[in-house]
This record gives structure tokens, sequence and C-alpha cells, in this order.
């Protein structure tokens, strides 16, 4: 029987961060990453928006994410001279009616205490900074307009992927179908019927995380919140339009450009969530509520064409939005990565060299990331974010 000091689950950014520093902090052992959708399809990473941002509200996600640029920064010291990601630092724009005025203050006040350069427009200074948008109904807009910005997910991933695999680290075009939980995790099951034994488990599966902590007998609050992207040509946008940021508008939706492009989404209410968790698109959702929506917002949008557009699934943490991450604190041997609702193309890296932390030293280094654990889910205290999006 074949034997796996680590056994990461999930290919994406989570796991190939995890097995990447896990080389990088000196883990000599084997090392094996568990991915069926090798052509990451269906992967969370590869259809992500691929937005990166400092707003938040818990210095931990703030934290996360700026790990997260710097190795963008880094990318082609870290990862050689043709690394490329397309990073486009033109900032996230967080739109607030009066009564939300006075969270967006607060959390510019924790945002620039560590180190984020977040500016609060109001009345005239909104409308002069960003002309080309209607700011009716809006009191206040939170802009960040350095170390903010989207990149092509799929590309850094990829690298980070090929750089840990060139670290002896294998890659197992197999499912996990079975895990043996003893009290610790003494081996899994693949797809093909293969036991594996391992020293580790990590669970990075992404929105079937869920369903891989149930093979342990771990209840996990994790699993797919499906959510639909438009790809929109508008050809009377201007250049203004096609550099302006990442906009969240306080009616769910939400733009970025996209080469000559744009991609158009939105976050659905509780009774809006789509219930059927499968691959389909449903253009009723663009008629008759993104496109009205983002056209009396950016007055240019009413004349649009849908050129593409794809479905995507959140690994969504149903409990309070937020990352769960580090070792289980009654299986010693699995570690989670998990729950990212969103945020994990940004927060992966620092996710997976949080995890390596704890494999090879036992404790965290770069960032402490207690409150982040499942023990939070066990007291009922939930993290939340204000303004989560």
């Amino acid at each position: 029987m074949t034997h796996i000091d680590v056994a990461i689950a999930g290919g994406g950014i989570v796991g190939s961060s995890t097995a990447y520093y896990l080389r990088k902090l000196g883990f000599t052992g084997s090392i094996a990453i568990f991915e069926q959708d090798t052509s990451y399809k269906h992967s969370c990473t590869a259809l992500s928006w691929g937005g990166i941002r400092q707003q938040f509200s818990t210095p931990e996600n703030i934290r996360l994410s700026q790990f997260g640029l710097r190795l963008i920064r880094d990318l082609k010291r870290e990862f050689g001279p043709e690394a490329e990601i397309n990073f486009r630092e033109q900032g996230y724009l967080v739109l607030a009616t009066e009564k939300s005025v006075a969270v967006l203050e607060e959390n510019q006040r924790l945002q620039t205490s560590m180190g984020a350069d977040t500016i609060i427009y109001r009345g005239q200074e909104l409308a002069q900074k960003f002309p080309w948008i209607n700011f009716e109904g809006i009191a206040a807009g939170s802009f960040g307009p350095r170390n903010e910005g989207f990149f092509d997910p799929y590309s850094l991933m990829s690298l980070v992927r090929k750089a840990a695999l060139q670290r002896d680290v294998n890659l197992v075009p197999q499912a996990v179908t079975g895990v043996d939980n003893t009290g610790t995790i003494t081996s899994i099951t693949l797809a093909n019927g293969e036991r594996v034994t391992v020293g580790a488990l990590v669970n990075a599966a992404g929105a079937g995380a869920g369903a891989l902590a149930a093979m342990a007998g771990v209840d996990l609050p994790v699993s797919p919140a499906k959510r639909y992207v438009y790809v929109i040509d508008c050809p009377d946008a201007t250049e203004a339009h096609r550099k302006g940021p990442l906009t969240f508008d306080v009616t769910g939706e939400y733009f970025r450009p996209e080469g000559r492009n744009f991609i158009w989404g939105f976050t659905p209410t509780d009774e809006e969530e789509p219930a059927i968790k499968d691959w389909e698109m449903d253009e009723s959702w663009f008629e008759n509520k993104v496109w009205p929506g983002l056209a009396h917002r950016v007055p240019v949008f009413e004349t649009v064409k849908q050129v593409g557009g794809w479905v995507g699934h959140y690994d969504y943490n149903w409990f309070d939005h937020n990352g769960i991450i580090g070792r289980h604190p009654e299986i010693a041997n699995f570690y989670l990565g998990n729950g990212f609702s969103g945020h994990g193309i940004q927060q992966g890296p620092a996710t997976g060299n949080a995890i390596a932390e704890l494999i090879c030293f036992g404790g965290y280094r770069e960032i402490d990331l207690t409150r982040m654990g499942y023990e939070r889910l066990q007291r009922r205290e939930p993290l939340f974010e204000k303004n989560i999006f």
C-alpha cells in the first residue's frame, strides 16, 4: 500500500499553495495533491473573478490578502522572469447608502492602520472622481487606489502548482472518495479503489470541502453556492470605464473591466440563492436583475451585448462566510483550508503557507489565524465581515 506523508485533497490555489510552501519551509517528506478535475473546468480557482483587496473589516482577512499581494509583487522573483498574471491595479470601489457610511469609516480606520490606502469619497468628491457613475441613492464610496485590483486567477494557480510539482510534489488525477478516521486520519480511498495511508490530510477541496470532511465524520458547513458571471461588450464605453475599478453596488451587482469587455455579476439574497447547484446558466438573472441595475448605475451600460459568461461555484461557508483555516481540534493530522465564500483566490497563498507552518512547526509564524479555526464553529461564535461581498 502506498504511503504519503502529506495528502492534499484538491489542487486549486489552496492545495497548490500548501504543497509549494511546505517545500519552501523545508518539508522533506512525500507530498501528493489529489485532484480529479485536472482540466480545472469546474475549479473555484479557475472560475474566480480574480480580485484582490484589503477592504475587509477583519484583521486576519486583511493580512491574508496582503500576503497574496506580496506574492503578486514578487511574482517574477518567485517563479521566474516569464511569470505573468496580468495584474491590473485599478482598485476596488465599494458603494454605500447613508446608513452604511459609519461602517465604511470604521473599516477604513482598521484598513489604514494596517497599511492600506483606503479613501472614502462622499457627495461631490465621489461624482468628480468617477463622473461616469450615477450615484443616485449613494452617500459614499470606499476606494482602494493602490494594492487592489484584479488578475488572471488561473495563471496564478498554474504558477504555484507548477512550482510545487518541480519540487517533488506528485499530482494524482483522482478524487478522494473515502477517509479512515480512528482519532487520526490513517488512510484515504481514491475513486479507482486504491487505498493510500497518510501522515496528514489537508482538506483543500473547494466547494466539495464539506463532503470531504463528512467522510472523516466532521461537520463542515461548506458546500457549493452557484454564481453567474456575464461577459459584456459595451461599444460606447470610454477609456475611463475600461480603466475603472472593480465596483460593488449596494444592490449586490458588481462589475469590472476585462480587456475590451466587462464582466458582471451579483450576490443573491438568501431568498434568491439558486437552489440547483448545477453548471447551467440562467439568463433570466441577466435580463431581469443584473442589466437593469447596472444600466441604472452606469448609464453607458444601457447599450450592451452579452458575448459570453460562465457559472461558478463558491466554496461557501454557510456559518459566517469566512475561511475556516487550521488544524482540526480533535483530529491532530486533519488540516482545513475551506469556505472562503469568494475570497479564495486572494487568500489561498497565505492559507497554504499557514497550513504548511502548522505541519512544519506546529504553530503559526507569519499570520496568527487562530480566530479562523474550526473551534469557532464548535463554540457557535461566527466571525462575520461587515459589508461582506
